[in-house]
């Protein structure tokens, strides 16, 4: 945020810490399994590294990928977290079912996070073959590791809470001027 002289200054909180009673909640979709518990696990170590304890992350597993707007939605609606990750695995097949799968997914995660105003996060794979999957989920640098999109979901959820801290609540719906 800039501090009235064009220059960006910072608004408290880090993205490498969490405050004190911090819960998250991730959706894991069962679907492609082996590479969403890949996921699951790096994001249980990233939210770790940024001091969270593992009582408090609450996990759920769902059917599959869309499936996980609705379990998000549920969770955020309980205002028990401070985030709602979202992972998946969709892998393109021999139809068009995956776009249209994903395109679902990714709305419904991003409405719920607008209607709910808290981090709901877009922690799904899209790729072409389960080999590329495999590469973004802990796969081995022989896999054509690319790195854990569980790990990179969690990073930026730790981010994100610290950087609505430091914005602080919304206004009542209605309200579009601060309290005189």
């Amino acid at each position: 945020m800039e501090d009235g002289s064009g220059k960006s200054r910072p608004r408290g909180g880090t993205p490498t810490g969490l405050p004190h009673g911090t819960r998250v909640a991730v959706v894991v979709a069962r679907w492609n399994e082996t590479v969403t518990r890949g996921m699951l696990d790096a994001a249980r170590a990233t939210l770790a590294a940024a001091g969270l304890a593992d009582d408090a992350i609450d996990v759920v597993w769902v059917p599959g990928s869309f499936e996980l707007p609705l379990a998000a939605d549920r969770l955020a609606a309980t205002r028990r977290y401070a985030a709602v990750l979202c992972l998946g695995a969709i892998i393109r097949g021999e139809t068009s079912h995956d776009r249209h799968i994903a395109t679902a997914v990714a709305g419904g995660i991003e409405q719920t996070a607008r209607a709910r105003g808290l981090p709901v996060l877009f922690g799904v794979l899209t790729c072409d073959t389960p080999a590329q999957a495999a590469a973004r989920s802990g796969g081995s640098a022989a896999d054509g590791f690319v790195g854990n999109k569980g790990a990179e979901c969690a990073a930026a959820a730790v981010e994100m809470i610290a950087v609505l801290a430091a914005i602080g609540p919304a206004a009542p719906a209605g309200r579009t001027e601060p309290p005189a």
